[in-house]
């Protein structure tokens, strides 16, 4: 077998901010946003909607909850961890009875792991009963929230979507409709929200839709879910995407729409297409799983490489896999099995055994890649780390060359709309060039697709620089709305303010 080197993070790795010895194989990934789920009209609503967070299980596996009404009375659930641990319960669906219900699945960019984070949110107001989901980031929550609770607000989770309910609350407007467009209106960031009221399911999407939100319809019935895959799921059928900056009221009357920021351009979050959304779902007209797969064949005109088999780092990175392989006629093989029965909480004792955590996860299949120039692809690189371990993976077993290609362009600023970026300081990217980087993580080459390269796996012919088509920040730095909690964050002293507002 060919000599190869000790990658360079493990001789010194002062300038990342990482410690090589403790080392978390969940750390080196994006985190998953969060989900939501509606249903108006069903008798069946709670079961439906648990049914429907089950298919988007994967925006969020720290908590989830349903509330649902039967037109007098509120009934909720909320609970820490997965949505089979409480929702296949029969005797849980039964409490939730009525034919509206809400449904979220969370995952905390920030705050505290805690029952009082899990969403909806509900709250007795003057005008009834009123339930809140939430997907995204407020990007000047911390403000509303200081100024609320300088007139007397008290606020009982860590959560920026709390600070709505209380806008709400607080609106003098007579009809709940019109509260909920009046506390919009002072918000600013990314958001998917779903919402109820005792006779009423609200669904509504930020001016230039970050986040997303889809319409179904099941017999009478209407459905709002964060991805297609969960209209799939019940068997309702799709019938639009909820438009940027939209407002839809679903009452027995039907769906009514309301527009009150005016007409904007759309900006989608691009990392639904590279990452988020479920390979079987349909975000903007394009099936996710093509876009991927797209996206591996522009990689691979765009960073040719002479290698022997194209091995994808499971299970993001198969998509993408395929593309390249298809585009430059390498062999694609399981050159990584995945073990998905590997609990997050796992302890090590010894440094020795935490060094080998990433086998616990991810296992080199030896007869792949044993004596082979391999090519590893993956979805997106965030701080390098598992990365790394696996380039050392495919070393011991035998690989002759590792080469590893993404199929996104580095990531160099870090998010505020719903996605568990690092700081800056943590973001290989942004503190290495990318030579740099392919020595930490002992790899044979390095590459990763161009912006442009994007946008043309989506059927563009590259970014619009003057009027760009999706929310790429991560990659360009081009912010879409304004920072107003976020400014100089990366200076700031109080950074553990921040983590208690950021909060799906």
């Amino acid at each position: 077998m060919a000599h190869h080197p000790m990658p360079a993070h493990q001789m010194t790795d002062a300038n990342s901010g990482l410690d090589p010895d403790i080392f978390d194989p969940d750390g080196d990934r994006l985190k998953e946003e969060c989900g939501v789920f509606g249903v108006f009209g069903h008798s069946e609503a709670a079961a439906l909607t648990a049914l429907g967070l089950h298919a988007l299980q994967h925006r969020g596996q720290e908590g989830c909850g349903i509330v649902a009404s039967d037109g007098t009375h509120f009934n909720i659930e909320r609970r820490q961890g997965l949505v089979g641990d409480t929702f296949s319960r029969r005797d849980v669906i039964e409490r939730l009875v009525g034919p509206i219900a809400i449904g979220h699945n969370r995952y905390s960019t920030t705050g505290e792991v805690a029952l009082r984070n899990v969403q909806p949110f509900f709250a007795d107001l003057d005008t009834g009963g009123f339930a809140l989901g939430h997907n995204g980031n407020l990007t000047n929550a911390r403000k509303l929230r200081r100024e609320l609770i300088e007139t007397g607000a008290m606020f009982h989770a860590t959560s920026d979507t709390e600070v709505v309910l209380h806008l709400v609350a607080r609106s003098k407007k007579k009809r709940m409709v019109e509260r909920f467009i009046e506390a919009l209106m002072r918000i600013e960031g990314a958001y998917a929200f779903v919402a109820m009221t005792k006779d009423m399911l609200i669904g509504a999407r930020d001016p230039i839709g970050i986040r997303p939100l889809v319409l179904g319809r099941l017999g009478n019935a209407f459905v709002l879910a964060s991805e297609t895959c969960a209209l799939d799921i019940v068997g309702a059928e799709f019938v639009r995407e909820i438009e940027n900056g939209e407002i839809v009221i679903i009452t027995k009357e039907g769906v009514e729409s309301h527009r009150p920021f005016g007409k904007t351009a759309p900006r989608p979050c691009v990392f639904e297409y590279i990452y988020f959304a479920r390979p079987d779902s349909i975000v903007g007209g394009r099936q996710v799983y093509d876009v991927r797969k797209a996206m591996g064949a522009q990689l691979a005109k765009e960073t040719p490489i002479a290698a022997d088999v194209i091995v994808p780092i499971p299970d993001g990175g198969v998509p993408a896999a395929i593309g390249f392989s298809q585009q430059s006629s390498i062999p694609f093989e399981l050159g990584i099995i995945r073990n998905h029965y590997v609990g997050r909480t796992f302890i090590e004792p010894e440094q020795k055994i935490r060094q080998l955590r990433v086998k616990l996860k991810h296992s080199a299949n030896r007869s792949v890649v044993k004596g082979k120039r391999v090519v590893l692809i993956d979805d997106s690189l965030v701080r390098g780390t598992t990365s790394s371990k696996i380039v050392q993976m495919m070393f011991e077993a035998g690989a002759r060359e590792v080469h590893m290609r993404i199929s996104s362009p580095p990531i160099t600023h870090p998010d505020f709309y719903g996605i568990d970026t690092p700081r800056t300081t943590e973001l290989l990217a942004a503190q290495r060039s990318i030579e740099e980087m392919r020595e930490y993580m002992g790899a044979t080459s390095l590459a990763f697709i161009s912006v442009d390269g994007i946008y043309r796996a989506m059927g563009f012919n590259g970014r619009d620089m003057r009027h760009p088509q999706f929310t790429d920040h991560c990659f360009t730095g081009d912010y879409p709305t304004r920072l107003v909690d976020h400014d100089g964050i990366e200076d700031d002293p109080q950074l553990s303010l921040l983590s208690e507002m950021r909060s799906l």
